[in-house]
């Protein structure tokens, strides 16, 4: 989000006189709603892959850009959206998100194939980088400082339920098959809600803009944008194509337009103040590594929650929603550590809880590696439940407090910068982990197997979701396929997290909230931070 999507209520807008005023009341539930449709729409689509690749026929590298192609979309905009409505005003931009998003949403409910479906997620994602950035911004210029408190306590219940509800509601409305649409619904769903969303939020939503708007920075965008394609484009293509040359040229000079990035954002510095990413923050340590450790944690989850997913639902053969009540424990668990994390254990031990989450999360994984090799296809659910929860508690120590450890030291006139780059940097990761599955997943698969699984996969059955029925000996084959390469996966992960625990050795032992209007080399603006609306 941008610095000026941080800033205090512009005079005269929209900060309301009286807590009586029940209009802004109304136009937090729709930013909230629509903050809620962006979170669920994230973790909802996974949940019903399986059924999307039977239905559309979709290759290895289909069912990678229907994720990562939505996450990669979201970081690349992020910044620019929070700009673009500093500049044209926040409601304007909100509402187009809103818009673009309910459209994009009704493209892919009505994709006929895979690579409309891609297209129409790449869509979504832009329009949802559009929308997000508003809604802490809208809420700086509705509310006075006094009740944002109580506002962004609201905002952490509705990560945690969008955390809880995606993954089960994907579930329940794949396996209903409403009107013989299958998972179509998932995406289908959001229509009615963004509607109302547009209808309600040019009522009750007041207009703002920031007095001094940064410049946008379009080179930029299109030079980072650029860089990720030649890495992550030839990662999801190149086991499929036989890694061919130009995949590999390509990933070779991927850093090579990084770099030129990097040349220009300095540029852009000198010339009018307004670069994309402020490259000064990386002259702080603990910012530094903090951005790699969001960056290298943003893989770890998008390798692993792609790969549970094609686990359970095509190796074990389960149903979406057999999958999806499996990973409540998981999602129960982050809620309950995350909220124990914040308010005792990071004032008391710092840095160590960070760290102890995540020898906890390896400590699951690696049970989890374990299991699935011990009991082979006859895992059970509850089997299950010990790592998950392990996993879960593990990730809500570390994603709470993630992001202030990261700001700890940064001025606060960086703050809106910097809490910018950390959502869109862990946007990004999970586009690379996304990409990451087709070398440590699919790779590690048999021909027979790796070369596609249309035949193999269906989201309708329990067990017999996989192959011809009373094919035991292919059931059995593909079980341990895809438990082969889960576990493959699964060192992979535990090995980012190892780098992950020795890298946040660099983060402040203690990271403190500083007093209000006072930060490292001087005077501050006195803005509270507020949570980064992350995925």
């Amino acid at each position: 989000m941008s610095p000026q999507s941080q800033q205090p209520a512009v005079p005269g807008t929209a900060v309301p006189d009286t807590p009586s005023d029940r209009r802004r009341w109304i136009a937090l539930a729709i930013i909230m709603t629509a903050a809620f449709m962006d979170l669920v729409d994230v973790t909802i689509v996974n949940i019903a892959i399986p059924s999307i690749e039977q239905d559309l026929g979709a290759s290895f590298s289909s069912i990678q850009w229907i994720t990562a192609g939505y996450a990669l979309a979201f970081a690349a905009g992020l910044i620019t959206g929070g700009r673009l409505g500093d500049i044209h005003g926040r409601r304007r931009i909100f509402l187009i998100g809103v818009a673009g998003f309910t459209a994009a949403s009704a493209l892919c409910g009505l994709a006929m194939s895979a690579e409309v479906l891609v297209a129409a997620r790449l869509l979504q994602g832009a329009m949802a980088a559009l929308m997000v950035p508003q809604v802490l911004a809208i809420v700086h210029t509705t509310f006075p400082p006094h009740e944002r408190g109580k506002v962004f306590g609201l905002f952490g219940a509705v990560v945690g339920l969008g955390a809880v509800s995606g993954p089960l509601l994907g579930a329940l409305l794949t396996e209903w098959d409403l009107f013989g649409l299958a998972w179509r619904p998932i995406f289908l769903i959001n229509l009615p809600v963004g509607v109302a969303a547009l209808i309600l939020g040019r009522i009750y939503i007041v207009e703002s803009r920031a007095p001094k708007a940064l410049k946008l920075d379009l080179p930029g965008v299109a030079l980072v944008v650029t860089a990720l394609l030649m890495l992550i484009y030839p990662l999801t293509r190149g086991r499929e194509l036989g890694w061919p040359l130009w995949g590999h040229l390509c990933m070779a000079a991927s850093p090579l337009v990084f770099a030129l990035f990097v040349v220009y954002e300095r540029y852009k510095t000198r010339k009018d103040g307004s670069p994309l990413v402020e490259l000064s923050l990386f002259r702080i340590k603990s910012f530094a590594a903090g951005i790699a450790v969001q960056l290298t944690f943003g893989v770890v989850l998008g390798v692993f929650f792609l790969v549970w997913t094609l686990y359970m639902q095509i190796g074990l053969g389960w149903s979406a929603l057999r999958a999806g009540l499996t990973g409540v424990p998981f999602s129960i668990a982050v809620s309950l550590a995350a909220g124990v994390s914040v308010q005792k254990l990071v004032p008391r031990f710092g840095r160590k809880v960070l760290q102890a989450g995540v020898a906890t999360m390896a400590a699951g994984i690696l049970l989890y590696s374990w299991q699935a090799e011990h009991y082979g296809s006859g895992i059970e659910p509850w089997q299950m439940m010990g790592p998950l929860v392990l996993m879960g508690l593990g990730m809500g120590l570390i994603v709470a407090p993630l992001t202030n450890a990261v700001l700890a030291e940064v001025p606060r006139r960086h703050a809106g910068s910097a809490s910018g780059l950390i959502n869109t940097v862990g946007q990004t990761g999970n586009a690379l982990g996304l990409g990451l599955v087709s070398v440590v997943f699919f790779g590690a698969m048999n021909g027979s197997v790796g070369d596609g699984f249309s035949e193999h996969s269906g989201a309708g059955g329990e067990a017999g979701a996989g192959t011809a029925a009373g094919d035991g000996a292919a059931r059995e084959a593909l079980a341990e396929a895809f438990g082969g390469a889960f576990q493959n996966s699964m060192w992979w992960v535990s090995g980012i997290l190892l780098g992950i625990f020795l890298l946040m050795f660099a983060l402040p032992a203690h990271p403190e909230h500083r007093p209000e209007g006072t930060e490292p080399d001087g005077p501050g603006e006195g803005r509270e931070r507020e949570p980064v609306l992350a995925h």
